[in-house]
């Protein structure tokens, strides 16, 4: 069964396929800060994308209901952090072509206290500018690939100073597709459940976005009512079924179909051409419906 549009859902059908734009406060874990949206807004489950230390603050996009589903779209983007870069002595006069030699890709290994695999790695740091220096500190404005660790950067960065360094403050800024212009803290979302109860859901709309609002940085194939219909109980996603398609099959993006309404169905990989008259076009990875 498809959804409803994502502008005509009631508010109960928006809460169980939701996304929160959540600002994490310092302290509590990205899992705890899940549990307690989840148990505000009465859901069987919520699910945070891109986990964040308990001192880290910032963007923590937090899935409800079955929008949990969504979480691999959210491997597919980038990172963005604020960092203060602690100096263990003072700034170098070369500090800023120093810490600009660290953009691209860098060889890194998880810290031991990592839930992955210890392994030598590749992680590709976009950005790094160096935002303003004051005594033995810098601040650092940071876009680089999902995975990468700050504080081992921040580490490294030391190292390459010759003063060494560790990370103080981090502040994540945006994580692909969400950003800081639009984060809700608990508080506000509390207030909105509130007024909700009372009659007014207009806050809590605006708290809560529909879950096709986390795939917007993925390419979009639209198929047909009938063969999300088909989608929906597993099948592929075939050529007569595709009305329109992004992406390039020979790279096999992750990418979101869609029917003509805009409700999600599934995430899945483009594999073969959408113009074709037969033959699978998206490899299913997660029925949404």
């Amino acid at each position: 069964m498809c959804r409803d549009p994502p502008d005509e859902r009631s508010l109960e059908s928006l809460v169980e396929f939701g996304v929160v734009n959540l600002d994490k406060p310092p302290g509590p874990s990205a899992h705890q800060v899940s549990g307690w949206l989840r148990d505000m807004l009465g859901v069987e489950k919520a699910a945070h994308a891109g986990t964040l230390d308990p001192k880290v603050t910032g963007c923590l996009p937090v899935l409800t209901g079955t929008a949990t589903r969504l979480a691999p779209a959210f491997l597919e983007g980038t990172k963005e952090y604020v960092a203060v870069l602690k100096l263990h002595g003072p700034a170098p006069t070369d500090i800023e072509s120093v810490v600009s030699e660290f953009e691209g890709d860098l060889y890194q290994k998880p810290p031991r206290k990592s839930a992955v695999s210890r392994r030598l790695r590749v992680r590709t740091v976009h950005e790094l500018d160096l935002l303003e220096v004051q005594d033995r500190q810098a601040l650092l404005r940071i876009r680089c690939e999902s995975g990468t660790y700050v504080r081992k950067l921040c580490h490294d960065v030391g190292l390459a100073l010759g003063t060494g360094a560790h990370m103080g403050h981090l502040r994540r800024t945006a994580t692909t597709p969400f950003d800081d212009t639009s984060l809700c803290s608990l508080y506000d979302l509390a207030d909105a459940i509130a007024f909700a109860e009372e009659g007014d859901e207009d806050a809590l709309r605006e708290v809560i976005e529909p879950g096709e609002r986390a795939l917007t940085h993925l390419p979009r194939v639209t198929i047909a009512p009938s063969a999300a219909r088909e989608v929906a109980h597993g099948a592929q996603v075939y050529a007569p079924g595709v009305i329109d398609a992004e992406g390039d099959p020979d790279e096999e993006p992750l990418v979101a179909c869609y029917t003509p309404t805009g409700s999600a169905i599934c995430l899945g990989r483009l594999v073969g051409n959408p113009d074709a008259d037969s033959g699978r076009v998206v490899a299913l990875e997660r029925v949404l419906v």
